[in-house]
């Protein structure tokens, strides 16, 4: 009978570098889409242009607010709104340094683990709202057949910006989130 038998084979160990030809890695601090940086001002000003964009559509249809979920699509892009546009003033501030060093606690909600999360609860809330309305407007327009009495190309829009919108929160979720966890 045959048997394998373990053979060992001798490994070289590496070569021994010097330091200062191979300096040790260090972590990007500065990923763009983070918050601070210029990719993370577009994420937030992309953010609040969409949602400001689904707002506008949602309120000028006459009736929105006969749809509970249309109400809470436009509740979740006001929130939306309001977050964004308060991290993009503070990207701007963090992007100045005679704002820094004049306020410096106006840029603590960055450490603040709550501002963090908040982005996370925006984008979740973002999310369903679309979803929900999504669901609204294929039941108004394929199932019931009755985008002749209701505004169903306003509907539709205002869903497609609060997507895209969340789209755009998307990215800078995972990026604090990301920043959270490698603490």
């Amino acid at each position: 009978m045959f048997v394998s038998r373990p053979a060992v084979h001798p490994v070289e160990a590496p070569p021994l570098t010097d330091a200062a030809e191979n300096p040790p890695r260090v972590r990007m601090k500065d990923i763009q889409g983070m918050p601070g940086t210029p990719g993370g001002l577009a994420l937030r000003l992309f953010q609040f242009a969409f949602a400001v964009a689904a707002l506008g559509v949602m309120v000028s249809t006459s009736d929105f607010a006969s749809v509970t979920a249309f109400c809470y699509l436009v509740a979740a892009v006001i929130l939306q709104c309001l977050w964004s546009i308060s991290l993009a003033f503070l990207d701007i501030c963090s992007s100045s340094k005679t704002l820094i060093e004049e306020f410096p606690c106006s840029l603590s909600v960055y450490h603040w683990r709550w501002g963090k999360k908040i982005c996370g609860i925006t984008s979740t809330l973002t999310f369903a709202a679309a979803c929900a309305s999504a669901g609204i407007t294929v039941l108004i327009g394929n199932d019931l057949n009755v985008c002749s009495q209701n505004h169903c190309t306003s509907f539709e829009t205002a869903t497609a910006m609060a997507f895209i919108s969340w789209f755009a929160v998307s990215p800078s979720f995972l990026l604090n989130f990301w920043s959270l966890a490698s603490r």
